[in-house]
């Protein structure tokens, strides 16, 4: 575990290093996460004109999924696609070998080998929505309450890993997986409105092929109070099946591997 966690300090510093380099593409993109969040919220309003609600949701409300959605988007610039998306690369230009060479995971390594601290204010925007959100639904948050959220959240995380990982790593067999990703990342960005907004259809695949619902909408419920103990069991479950079923994935993806030097 020792080793681990210097490996992780090691890579953190790393990045925030590389990106102290380019401090002015930092605020640039800061400034454009603020403007995409801004738009986000202005394309929500409209579905509250005229005392309008959307999928039994009042407009406070959906302001919590909607910060819930960027906070998850946040990790997701910060670590998911900085490093998902070098998998590819470690294929194509058969750098992959000295992953696997090294006295460490391998999964940990693509995964958590690099960062993008530009990613962090997003994070901290979509944190400060719900907290907005919270305070005009005048919802007070005790002890219990933000362990509940803390457990959800991080089950929330998991499971937003692991799909990202278990496409990612299709890249040993089909070089060109970014399209995917891509995709993926747009159906993900269903996330950001309440589940009972959508169709019947909808909501069965967003709850029980692609959990979309336990990223987002079940989160959302939980601080409110509208859902118990019972989904965030559902929810860890879910993180823990997503995650075995990643991990068993990526050992099966290497058997077929070919080396550069095969």
């Amino acid at each position: 575990m020792e080793r681990y966690l210097k490996a992780l300090y090691l890579f953190l510093t790393t990045a925030i290093g590389i990106e102290m380099e380019y401090q002015l593409n930092f605020i640039v993109e800061v400034i454009a996460m603020i403007g995409t969040l801004s738009g986000s919220i202005f394309i929500l309003s409209l579905f509250f004109t005229q005392g309008q609600q959307l999928g039994n949701w009042s407009w406070e409300q959906a302001l919590i999924i909607q910060g819930i959605y960027t906070l998850l988007d946040g990790i997701t610039n910060t670590v998911l696609r900085p490093n998902l998306r070098e998998i590819v690369n470690y294929v194509r230009e058969g750098t992959l070998d000295f992953v696997l060479l090294k006295p460490i995971d391998s999964q940990f390594w693509v995964s958590l080998r690099t960062f993008s601290p530009s990613g962090l204010p997003e994070i901290g925007l979509g944190a400060t929505l719900v907290i907005y959100a919270c305070n005009q639904l005048g919802v007070v948050l005790n002890i219990n309450q933000l362990v509940r959220i803390i457990i959800i959240l991080a089950s929330s995380s998991i499971t937003l890993y692991s799909i990202w990982f278990l496409v990612a790593a299709t890249s040993i067999w089909f070089v060109k997986t970014w399209n995917a990703t891509e995709v993926l990342r747009a159906i993900l960005s269903s996330g950001r409105y309440p589940v009972s907004a959508y169709s019947l259809t909808l909501r069965f695949i967003f709850t029980f092929i692609l959990p979309i619902t336990f990223l987002t909408t079940v989160p959302a419920e939980i601080i409110i109070g509208d859902s118990g103990y019972n989904m965030i069991y559902i929810g860890i479950l879910i993180a823990v099946f997503f995650f075995s079923l990643s991990r068993m994935f990526w050992i099966h993806a290497l058997k077929y591997y070919t080396s550069a030097s095969s």
